[in-house]
């Protein structure tokens, strides 16, 4: 552990010797404030004990450019005072049932429309995170009907509303409407704000969401890219939302059957990820389960069930949204499907598909990915009506959901072909 007096604030002391304090003078103890923010340099086992590692230390303050650029930053995007800014704080490091005690107790206590407006608005958020949709959409109305009375509709505090109303219904399979009030937003901003602010790079990220879903991944790539060079000049480099956006240009090459770049964007996510959260939070259990899913794609059975399980290690450990869980279930079933494990990849496709038809409308084209997914594994243990039944669902979903060209509804397509000549 090092600490260089010369590159320490003077404004501050961020250590104390306490030896000549401490019970055990002979441990040169060190007391250090708390916040204190040290960057690893190293890590190294130790030749005597291949069961121990030695970490080199060395101690940051407000004067370092780097930690000072990021910490400014989210000072800008976590907004409010007092327990609302800790309630925005919670919320991003996934601290969920926390956030929704405190915005509870807020409420109750709210003085004005106001505050009350702005509850709602956080709790719709808190309800987005644990995959309760229509609860959020609610929450966010709500916020949506005080606004009203004291704001005009293309008041420009209200695009943050408007964004998460789309991502609510964007998560709930409702695309249109999604994409209805994501370009709502974007409209305002781009009148009201300047061409750099990261709220813009948001508005654009979001759409470029929809897009993907939607299977039109030159247009998604386009809005990613107007989103990534807003980020570009406005963030620093080491920011979690860039690692949202390289998790989406890797989703979309994907997509897009180019495996290679998809891995390499999303192992770019999973280094800022690892950077920048707790290495318990949801978010990296998605990349994780990503990963896995690519290399399951290249060919690479054995790693894909590593990164899979490590994803289910954090998902089955914390309280995450259960529809990231039943992804990865999903991602499992698959891999366990193609090394002809049937019987637990039938177990976990179970898992994942009991999820998905408790928590989404009937109609949502996440259940017409698993179906189709169930259609696959009953092709290949040779039971083909059932493989039929499952493979006529996820057609129909896709065929009332999804744009006649998707190519998950052409996936679907060629699945049904190939079964009903088996028949």
């Amino acid at each position: 552990m090092t600490v260089d007096p010369s590159k320490i604030s003077t404004s501050i002391t961020p250590f104390a010797m306490i030896d000549k304090h401490s019970a055990l003078p002979r441990e040169q103890e060190i007391l250090f404030t708390m916040h204190t923010v040290f960057r690893i340099l190293e890590i190294t086992q130790t030749p005597s004990n291949s069961r121990l590692w030695e970490v080199q230390l060395t101690i940051t303050d407000e004067s370092d450019p780097q930690l000072a650029g990021l910490t400014d930053c989210f000072k800008e995007e976590i907004e409010g005072r007092g327990w609302h800014r800790m309630g925005r704080l919670m919320l991003k490091v996934g601290h969920f049932d926390q956030a929704e005690e405190l915005y509870n107790e807020l409420l109750k206590g709210a003085s004005d429309d106001s505050d009350r407006a702005l509850i709602y608005h956080m709790l719709g958020h808190l309800k987005g995170q644990q995959g309760k949709y229509p609860e959020a959409v609610k929450f966010y109305e709500n916020s949506l009907q005080i606004n009203r009375k004291t704001l005009s509709e293309d008041d420009v505090s209200s695009t943050d509303l408007y964004n998460d109303m789309g991502l609510a219904y964007h998560n709930m399979g409702e695309y249109s409407k999604a994409l209805k009030y994501h370009e709502k937003s974007l409209k305002i901003k781009e009148i009201s704000l300047p061409p750099t602010r990261p709220s813009l790079a948001t508005s654009y990220h979001s759409i470029g969401i929809v897009y993907d879903r939607m299977g039109e991944y030159s247009k998604a790539l386009e809005y990613y890219e107007k989103s990534h060079k807003i980020r570009e000049k406005a963030q620093p480099a080491n920011h979690p939302d860039f690692a949202a956006t390289y998790s989406q240009f890797g989703r979309v090459y994907r997509g897009l059957k180019e495996y290679s770049k998809a891995l390499s964007y999303f192992e770019k996510c999973l280094e800022i990820c690892k950077k920048t959260l707790p290495e318990k939070h949801p978010y990296l259990a998605i990349t994780y389960s990503n990963i896995g899913d690519v290399h399951r794609l290249m060919g690479d059975c054995e790693r894909a069930l590593a990164f899979h399980h490590k994803a289910l290690n954090i998902q089955e450990n914390v309280n995450c949204n259960p529809l990231q869980c039943a992804t990865t279930y999903m991602n499992l079933g698959e891999t366990y499907r193609e090394v002809k494990d049937y019987t637990t990849a039938l177990t976990y496709y179970q898992k994942g598909l009991k999820i998905r038809e408790e928590k989404l409308a009937k109609t949502h084209p996440d259940l017409a990915a698993i179906y189709h997914n169930m259609s696959k594994f009953y092709f290949s243990t040779q039971k083909y009506s059932i493989a039929m039944k499952y493979v006529q669902q996820a057609v129909e979903i896709g065929q009332e959901k999804l744009p006649a060209t998707h190519p998950h509804l052409v996936e679907y397509r060629e699945t049904f072909e190939k079964i009903r000549k088996k028949q």
